[in-house]
């Protein structure tokens, strides 16, 4: 049989394909602000959530959307004070996933759950999972359509902006909040422990190969659906983690990316 003729197959592209394309274009902005172990670490934060709301017996999805969000608004309230944390914000990342153990052993028959989160399983995504996904994918992208023209001009000219009535933290947090939403979605799809792999990677690749914004946002969203669904394709023929092969595709992209724009310089 085909791969499409199962359902479970065609969930999977479409779910991995909605989230691939918020992913890249949050990832666009998230690399150019240099936020991106921020955003690593809101998603070992969500690990902590998940395992919260399994133990008290509501969906892991939900417990990691409240307490990813609640982490990035106070992120975004550090403001410029995050910056140069990386120690601060490893020591989170540290804490979170201990919390997440500690609630994993308090009720035990979440881990195979809890397997799912670090490493992601697209495969395992259901038709419910994928509305839910639909639903947080609109949610972000309409919410930073709205932010766009302030987070662009605060990210590049911060000082300027403010100076114009731009307020920094606002930006600031509401852009957070959008990633917070954007690394609950793509947990789904990679895991935890593998979410630089659809939203820094593309991006990373984007920002080597293009000068400007839009044809970097666009590079970063063809990247990313296409990791993901050759991933997934060649995960279904090897019956490889289809993790690994999405996060494989990532890594040998963005290389390829360093090496095409050094001899770009070059010559």
């Amino acid at each position: 049989m085909n791969m499409l003729d199962y359902d479970f197959m065609r969930t999977a592209f479409a779910a991995s394909g909605v989230v691939a394309v918020v992913a890249g274009i949050v990832g666009v902005f998230l690399v150019g602000r240099g936020q991106t172990f921020a955003g690593h670490a809101l998603s070992h934060v969500g690990f902590a959530g998940a395992t919260a709301a399994g133990l008290i017996g509501i969906s892991p999805l939900w417990g990691m959307i409240v307490l990813t969000v609640a982490a990035g608004v106070g992120m975004g309230l550090l403001g410029d004070r995050l910056s140069g944390r990386d120690v601060a914000i490893g020591v989170v990342l540290a804490v979170s996933l201990g919390f997440g153990l500690l609630f994993l052993h308090f009720y035990t028959s979440f881990a195979t759950q809890a397997t799912a989160l670090l490493f992601g399983n697209v495969l395992a995504v259901d038709a419910g999972t994928l509305r839910t996904l639909v639903i947080l994918g609109v949610v972000t992208l309409v919410a930073l359509a709205i932010i766009s023209r302030p987070l662009l001009f605060s990210s590049l000219q911060p000082e300027l902006a403010e100076a114009k009535g731009v307020s920094l933290r606002t930006v600031g947090v509401l852009f957070m909040a959008i990633v917070a939403l954007t690394v609950s979605a793509s947990v789904q799809i990679v895991g935890i422990l593998l979410v630089f792999t659809l939203m820094v990677g593309p991006a990373a690749a984007a920002e080597r190969l293009t000068t400007g914004l839009r044809s970097g946002l666009v590079l970063a969203v063809v990247l990313a659906v296409a990791e993901a669904w050759i991933g997934i394709t060649i995960a279904f023929y090897t019956d490889w983690p289809t993790s690994f092969c999405i996060t494989a595709l990532s890594a040998l992209v963005y290389f390829v990316a360093i090496a095409v724009s050094r001899r770009a310089a070059a010559v």
